[in-house]
């Protein structure tokens, strides 16, 4: 890629996020979002922190983990899976977590 259309791609990428940024600060009224839209929405840190968490507890260096029971993520991804169900914490799921893959890795090398 040259400079010129490294520059270009720039700018261009540019003008597409500030343009789509700035949308809803450009009308002069407040958009209406109808309430399926709502309701969804309250769903969407959900999904994008599945969507990150996910495949590093199932993926190794690109590949599914063929024995996840001498992996410290899977075991830690249920300890925290298990205190979440049972006190809706997240700060408490994330130590909780923590708590188990630190001394997976760092005591036994997993």
């Amino acid at each position: 890629m040259s400079i010129a259309e490294f520059l270009l791609a720039i700018a261009g990428l540019t003008v597409v996020t500030v343009v789509t940024r700035s949308f809803f600060f450009l009308s002069k009224r407040e958009p209406v979002l109808p309430e399926w839209v709502k309701r969804g929405l309250r769903y969407a840190p959900l999904a994008a922190l599945a969507a990150v968490v996910t495949p590093e507890i199932v993926m190794s260096q690109g590949r599914l983990v063929t024995e996840p029971w001498f992996d410290a993520r899977f075991y830690a991804a249920a300890a925290a899976s298990v205190y979440f169900f049972w006190r809706r914490g997240i700060l408490g799921t994330i130590v909780t977590g923590m708590a188990v893959l630190l001394p997976l890795r760092l005591g036994l090398g997993w």
